[in-house]
């Protein structure tokens, strides 16, 4: 399975799908037109190990809410990254059993090397 959870309207998750290579073949879902569901959020947890490392603690919610205070479960995140896409880490790039999470530079970098030598 290769696919590609993503905001559309995010400059970010743009350019970064301009730079991978075969992102024909992808299949892209735009998070906030098409949420994610309970089934897709746990085949993540499962590649990744744990709802909070799919969670981002740099959304505006995050700090608006109050979450920065509280002690967060798995329960917690996974509720609340199913209550609103924004506390997803994006994007999520799921490519033949690996998942790759977020923006950084060096996450950018693993998945344009995954890519290139498969």
């Amino acid at each position: 399975m290769r696919k590609i959870y993503h905001l559309k309207t995010c400059s970010t998750c743009q350019r970064i799908l301009k730079s991978l290579p075969k992102l024909e073949t992808f299949e892209l879902q735009d998070i906030k037109t098409e949420p994610m569901t309970v089934k897709q959020l746990d085949e993540m947890r499962q590649l990744a190990g744990s709802y909070e490392a799919l969670f981002s603690r740099r959304a505006t919610l995050y700090k608006e809410m109050g979450l920065k205070d509280e002690v967060l479960t798995e329960a917690d995140f996974k509720r609340y990254i199913l209550e609103h896409y924004t506390f997803l880490s994006r994007p999520v790039i799921i490519a033949d059993g690996k998942i790759f999470i977020g923006n950084s530079h060096k996450v950018v970098q693993q998945v344009i090397d995954f890519l290139a030598h498969e």
